[in-house]
């Protein structure tokens, strides 16, 4: 997910004193500090590392660990600087605090979100590890009356060969604790890494395979009550007003509360709290409620399309470019509402007193969320304290622009005056009908050739709701672009002389919708790869050299395109398949997050037309792989992740009212529409990028693409269905 920094007056709070944040960060305590006394306590020199007289090493991330290996990405960087040996490393979540724990590609919010964990992470983790070992090293040096020069860590061992002396870092903490901070620290070379760019196993594996891993789920407080909400079936209805007593009767329903998004039926278990909310009695008013179907969204977003929209990107003089071109090309394609479906639905925690709230839960916006509760309830945010647990996935979703749950959890708390503390939890049906969504979207393009079939012109409308408007970001909405619609293609890295990118942002569809995995990207890499593999068609020359031969300027793109190339076998003819089949190959490439990802797909159409990915060949460029075990994770994940949404994904509306309930009806793949997977990656210098996200958009263009060069067919609205390729 994109997540900008936060454009409201109200951010001050959050950012008194975060001038020279990146350095202030990691030195909590001024170089000046009196020495420590002897103590047990562990070496803490910074706000992102304990080090324990037991010798365990303990790394505080500031970013949400939801199953794309943060955890361990960021302990890996503190442990290489550190020299501390992986099998002592252990991974603790930060509390929210943004003077401390800002994610600094945010402007000073705290945050997960945009495959930015590891970008704005790389450098301060590395000087948090390199002056923690410094502080050690320096130690030793006056325990052993040693030049420091002389010593050496490793594997989590401090020693001095010449005297053959040696320390594990916890026998040295609390004497590192009385040392002054370094003034500068030497960071490592690449080709000394020990633990960067090696496979090392994830720090959360354990505890997720045992059990001890702590979800929302897994909170238990004295007195808790678990909520269940009935929420109105279109979005904007209202409660107009409710019968209780029969909720009231079923056995373990202890209240029944009205909140703003609702009923709420609080019990003291979930099952119980959904018997009760099965047996309410609620009149919704639906004089303000949204009721057009999906039909109608998409025939107002056609007819939008066909005047020009406020201009996101231009070069050249497109206009004259299709003036008279030697061949001219149009397409239309169409994008579906995708909910984000994450393995463990919405949840989270309250415990409300009278001048704090307490709050456990998946934590993905802190600075946010901290600012929306603290408001709803009339506090300072430092007196809303969130507990960052584990998050059985997102995609976007925990990171909620309105902190929708969260203010919904508190409102219950409200609303039965902090009498007990609240679970709120969101059943799959909640998840899926209650927002928020990836938005739907319509594309136009056009594609000009000259007399040798040069690509001289393109110009692409995009047609959808902006997520950034009315957000606290949304000051990033500029002469009404919100540059999230437009990513992917307002950038698009192909050398074409005369180019213009427009956008409508369609008003009174109010459907709420949200950053989904890779975002805006998730549609622009469908429609533009998908149209310049028709324009190489149309060309006569082959999809990968016509866009190397537009990508000169590009090196990474041109650099993963070719990789994909090489070890799918490109130009190589596919081995036929049984009586009846055709087989094809397409190809895709994009970049989202400062991540390059290219992508060769290969698909058989059987001989009773159903369709089959057989192998996807993947690129990646990440810059510096921190752990190349999770990139391929991240990628095969991605794989499948986006798979889904081509063959199955879709949110549609009758009348205002989301059709989709369940997996049943908003299927996921299953594991026998999983194709093979390989993953290759770059090797590179760059500083690491995001990697969470950045391999969804090429993969289903390049499906897409696969099938058109079996069937001649090209797929203009998702997901794709059979009697589109049949």
């Amino acid at each position: 997910m994109t997540t900008p920094p936060i454009e409201n007056a109200s951010r001050r709070r959050f950012l008194q004193g975060v001038a020279g944040l990146t350095l202030a960060l990691y030195l909590p305590r001024p170089a000046s500090a009196a020495p420590q006394a002897e103590t047990t306590a562990p070496f803490a020199p910074n706000a992102f590392l304990r080090i324990g007289v037991d010798n365990s090493v303990t790394v505080i991330s500031k970013h949400l660990e939801m199953g794309q290996g943060t955890y361990t990405g960021l302990a890996t960087i503190v442990a290489e600087e550190l020299d501390a040996a992986w099998s002592q490393v252990r991974v603790e979540g930060a509390p929210a605090d943004a003077k401390r724990y800002a994610n600094l590609q945010w402007g000073g919010a705290q945050g997960t979100g945009g495959s930015t964990a590891i970008l704005n992470s790389w450098e301060q983790m590395r000087h948090a590890g390199a002056t923690a070992r410094a502080m050690l090293v320096a130690a030793a040096a006056q325990r052993w009356q040693v030049p420091a020069e002389e010593i050496t860590v490793s594997a989590g061992v401090v020693s001095h060969h010449p005297s053959q002396r040696q320390a594990s870092l916890g026998e040295l903490a609390t004497a590192a604790a009385t040392q002054p901070l370094p003034t500068a620290v030497k960071l490592k070379e690449p080709h000394q890494f020990q633990l960067v760019g090696k496979v090392a196993p994830r720090k959360d594996t354990a505890e997720k395979s045992n059990g001890k891993a702590r979800f929302t789920q897994d909170v238990q407080l004295p007195g808790m009550l678990v909520a269940v909400v009935a929420h109105p079936p279109r979005f904007g209805a209202q409660v107009k007003e409710f019968d209780a007593s029969r909720a009231k009767a079923v056995k373990g329903v202890v209240e029944v509360v009205q909140i703003p998004t609702g009923v709420a039926v609080l019990a003291h278990d979930t099952w119980s709290a959904k018997k009760g909310r099965d047996a309410l009695t609620v009149t919704w008013d639906e004089e303000r409620a949204f009721k057009l179907g999906s039909d109608e969204i998409t025939a107002r977003y056609h007819e939008l399309a066909q005047s020009p929209g406020a201009i996101a990107h231009a070069q050249g003089d497109p206009d004259r470019a299709f003036a008279q071109p030697a061949r001219r090309l149009q397409a239309s394609y169409d994008f579906p509402y995708l909910a984000h479906a994450a393995m463990e639905p919405l949840n989270c925690v309250v415990q409300l007193q009278p001048t704090s709230c307490e709050i456990w839960n998946g934590e993905q916006m802190q600075s946010v969320d901290q600012m929306k509760i603290a408001a709803q309830l009339g506090l300072e945010p430092e007196q809303v304290t969130l507990h960052m647990l584990y998050a059985g996935g997102s995609f976007g979703r925990r990171a909620s622009k309105d902190s929708d749950y969260l203010l919904e959890a508190v409102s219950i708390a409200q609303a039965i005056a902090g009498r007990a503390p609240v679970k709120l939890v969101w059943l799959r049906e909640d998840d899926m009908r209650a927002g928020y969504y990836r938005p739907a979207f319509h594309h136009t393009l056009e594609a000009a050739l000259d007399a040798e079939k040069q690509l001289i012109g393109w110009r692409h409308r995009l047609v959808g709701q902006s997520i950034l408007a009315g957000s606290p970001f949304g000051a990033r909405v500029n002469n009404g672009v919100d540059p999230i619609s437009v990513e992917g293609a307002a950038n698009l890295p192909y050398g074409i002389p005369h180019m213009r990118v427009d956008l409508h942002t369609p008003q009174g569809i109010e459907v709420p919708v949200l950053w989904w995995r890779s975002v805006g990207s998730t549609h622009t890499a469908y429609s533009t790869e998908t149209f310049i593999d028709e324009v190489a068609t149309a060309a006569e020359q082959d999809p990968v050299a016509f866009r190397l031969a537009l990508l000169t300027q590009q090196p990474r793109h041109a650099g993963v395109l070719k990789l994909a190339a090489e070890k799918a076998g490109w130009g190589q003819p596919l081995t036929q398949g049984g009586a009846g089949e055709r087989r094809g190959r397409g190809v895709a490439v994009h970049e989202s997050f400062g991540t390059f990802v290219a992508q060769v797909a290969e698909v058989t159409l059987q001989a009773d037309g159903k369709l089959k990915v057989d192998r996807v060949v993947c690129a990646v460029d990440c810059g510096i792989a921190i752990n190349p075990d999770n990139i391929r994770s991240q990628v095969e994940g991605s794989v499948g992740f986006a798979l889904s949404a081509l063959l199955h994904g879709a949110i549609t509306l009758k009348a205002g009212v989301v059709e989709q309930s369940n997996f049943h009806d908003y299927a996921p793949i299953r594991i026998h529409e999983m194709p093979a997977v390989e993953v290759h990656i770059v090797a590179s210098s760059e500083p690491p990028s995001g990697i969470g996200e950045p391999a969804v958009p090429p993969l289903a263009p390049a499906v897409a693409n696969a099938i058109a060069a079996a069937t001649g067919k090209r797929l203009r609205s998702l997901p794709i269905q059979p009697a589109d390729y049949a």
